[in-house]
């Protein structure tokens, strides 16, 4: 049987179900004209959404902006109980690109040794996070709360000042 005799067959053939017993009913229903035959076709394109707009063939030219500029900016000196704090950024268009601790508590041994490890993961920190949202350094309670306050002065100006 050819692929045009069996759509002559499939449409000629109509299918029902009786409404009491639910079994399936099968009538043929003569046809008067001869079936049409059609080729499979890939499917269209999908429409695009009212949401978004289609997409164009036209090319724009972009607008051209000024690069964003590198602020650097100094935060407040913060007096902790073991000595002041003071830190300054460097960032570029939203982005912290740089911190550095211009002052931080020393004077004895202890508060030395606790500061050179503290202090370099303090901005590491920084850098990570990009904000004041740090946390604190163990062993270094005061130093840390001192360097987020800070920073945050810090960012605060840079982004004032853009």
């Amino acid at each position: 049987m050819s692929l045009t005799s069996v759509a002559v067959v499939a449409v000629a053939l109509r299918t029902s179900v009786h409404p009491q017993t639910g079994a399936a009913v099968v009538a043929t229903t003569p046809r008067t004209t001869a079936p049409r035959v059609t080729h499979h076709r890939s499917r269209p394109a999908p429409r695009p959404s009212r949401r978004s707009p289609a997409p164009t063939a036209q090319s724009t030219p972009a607008p051209t902006t000024a690069a964003p500029k590198s602020v650097t900016a100094t935060g407040g000196v913060v007096d902790t109980q073991y000595g002041p704090v003071q830190v300054q950024v460097t960032v570029l268009g939203s982005r912290l690109t740089q911190v550095r601790t211009l002052q931080h508590p020393s004077g004895d041994g202890q508060t030395d040794r606790i500061n050179s490890y503290a202090v370099p993961q303090l901005e590491q920190e920084a850098m990570k996070a990009g904000n004041a949202h740090l946390d604190t350094v163990s062993g270094a309670t005061f130093t840390s709360q001192g360097y987020r306050q800070s920073l945050q002065s810090a960012l605060d100006a840079a982004h004032g000042a853009r």
